[in-house]
């Protein structure tokens, strides 16, 4: 399978072709000549269904290695070591996440023309979940509970790490425009800096649905989220994330993608877990079936049992869950006009991410999930 038909997630939870064109042998075997400890490239075994960038396990004479491709258009190879600083404080505190590989001239991150590569050690144990969408909701509640609570000791972990915020907007999970007392305005000082997404706004009305939307959740978590200390997190803590020591345990073996690393604080993190893995976002039609409240509990529970959370915790977490998404959808909306130049994609992020999501948490569903989460029992 060096060379297959590849076919990646697509926003409704089907399959279409890639954003980026799939890694080939031939491509990977010149990238790895600045790997000589891993020898000659064999084949490749298995090619991700991730949408935003290319990625493959490949068979080398002496290892097993995870190769990620970027085009340079959504990440340099400095904003791609912000992410490799950020794992190798983790992995020295411990943290089971797999080894960013340097090349034979000390780098991390290594340009070749209009791509950025990275190289990692192949994680431990079962990837159990590594052809889940990103917003499919988790089945089991045991590997809530320890995708909780494995959560908590990342951010134990990352209490003490000290960089400055991420150099991009483009596909990272980034807190400045909920956590500002006026998000409209914190996104119009942004907007000069982000033209492909200015280019987009000019066509909607994005100040009415912020005021519509998203002001009325925003009030009440706003003074709460002023109070929140700063802290890097992982902002994509989905199970298509996690990697586990066998099919039937719940004992998480390595944490996996760093892509959308960002600072920002510790509940951010935990209502985007809920967000991930807790509601069948692409399933909304089915009503109250979409809403799967006992994952929440068990991811907060897990969380809990290694990090304290109060009831004004719970319900900050509550009114931020509405709000969680809001950079990100945009990030993806400026993505998808400005990158990958789909109109239609752009669309998707403003309309059902952005807008969507917020408005289903007015919904009998969403108010319950909302109410399972600050009384999770």
């Amino acid at each position: 399978m060096n060379d297959p038909l590849h076919l990646a997630h697509g926003l409704a939870g089907d399959n279409t072709p890639p954003d980026w064109p799939p890694l080939t042998l031939g491509e990977v075997e010149a990238l790895l000549r600045g790997y000589p400890a891993l020898g000659a490239p064999i084949r490749i075994d298995w090619h991700s269904p991730r949408p935003l960038s290319a990625a493959c396990l490949v068979e080398t004479e002496h290892a097993t290695v995870f190769v990620k491709r970027h085009h340079r258009s959504v990440r340099s190879a400095a904003t791609l070591a912000e992410e490799h600083r950020f794992i190798a404080h983790l992995r020295d505190r411990g943290m089971p996440i797999p080894a960013v590989l340097r090349d034979a001239r000390e780098r991390t991150a290594v340009a070749i023309g209009d791509w950025v590569y990275e190289v990692h050690e192949r994680a431990a144990g079962i990837d159990l979940y590594r052809e889940a969408i990103s917003w499919e909701p988790l089945p089991n509640h045991a590997h809530a509970f320890s995708a909780g609570r494995m959560l908590a000791t990342l951010h134990d972990a990352a209490a003490d790490y000290r960089a400055p915020q991420r150099d991009t907007h483009i596909l990272v999970a980034r807190c400045e425009l909920i956590a500002a007392p006026d998000p409209a305005a914190a996104l119009r000082a942004q907007l000069p800096q982000r033209p492909g997404l200015a280019d987009y706004l000019r066509d909607r009305d994005w100040p009415h649905d912020f005021a519509e939307l998203l002001a009325p959740w925003h009030a009440a978590a706003q003074p709460q989220l002023a109070q929140q200390a700063r802290l890097w997190t992982h902002g994509d803590w989905h199970v298509s994330n996690l990697c586990w020591s066998d099919g039937g345990s719940a004992r998480i073996s390595a944490v996996l993608d760093f892509g959308l690393a960002a600072a920002n604080f510790a509940l951010f993190d935990l209502a985007t877990a809920i967000e991930r893995n807790a509601i069948a976002w692409l399933a909304l039609d089915t009503g109250l079936d979409a809403a799967h409240p006992d994952i929440a509990r068990a991811l907060i529970e897990g969380y809990r049992r290694q990090r304290p959370l109060d009831a004004a915790d719970l319900d900050l977490l509550a009114d931020l869950l509405p709000l969680v998404h809001v950079d990100f959808a945009l990030s993806e909306v400026e993505y998808y006009h400005a990158i990958t130049y789909s109109r239609a994609n752009a669309d998707v992020a403003y309309d059902t991410f952005l807008r969507g999501h917020a408005a289903w948490f007015r919904t009998p569903a969403g108010q319950a999930m909302l109410q399972a989460i600050r009384e999770p029992g």
